[in-house]
């Protein structure tokens, strides 16, 4: 007969730490885009995206940035009022729309980006050379276990 271990505290799931984790990062993250680039965290991410990615649909913009649908329509359409994007027809759907930088907002992707690898710098600091090396394969892994469906019953 097999005994089941007993369930862990939330406070050691895994689940839990990474999402204590992501709040506290995105707390200070917020603070970084607003103070120094004039952005909010979901404009922060578009930007990037579509810097890294673009051109983009907004459905690519909102899978690329890791925004729901909603927040990235609402973050597109505040680049391309700071005329930090520009919008255009897509060439194969009439009534879509493709997203990519504008001449500023490439100049802005460059902070934007400067910024994200401050941020992930400060975040590991206290890691090792070889602690991040092995922290980022090993969530690599994870990664590529839960979209494989490694994560579901």
């Amino acid at each position: 007969m097999s005994r089941r271990s007993p369930v862990k505290p939330l406070d050691e799931q895994l689940t839990w730490r990474l999402h204590r984790l992501g709040k506290l990062s995105d707390r200070a993250t917020a603070a970084a885009y607003a103070d120094e680039l004039g952005l909010g965290v979901a404009e922060g991410r578009a930007l990037a995206a579509v810097g890294a990615f673009g051109p983009l649909s907004v459905n690519d913009l909102a899978a690329h940035a890791h925004l729901d649908k909603a927040q990235a329509s609402r973050a597109a359409q505040m680049l391309v009022e700071r005329e930090l994007v520009l919008k255009s027809a897509s060439d194969s759907d009439a009534r879509a729309v493709v997203l990519s930088l504008s001449r500023r907002g490439a100049a802005l992707h460059q902070r934007v980006m400067a910024l994200i690898d401050r941020r992930n710098r400060e975040i590991m600091a206290c890691l090792s050379a070889a602690e991040r090396k092995a922290l980022l394969a090993t969530i690599d892994r994870l990664i590529a276990h839960a979209e494989a469906g490694g994560d579901t019953p």
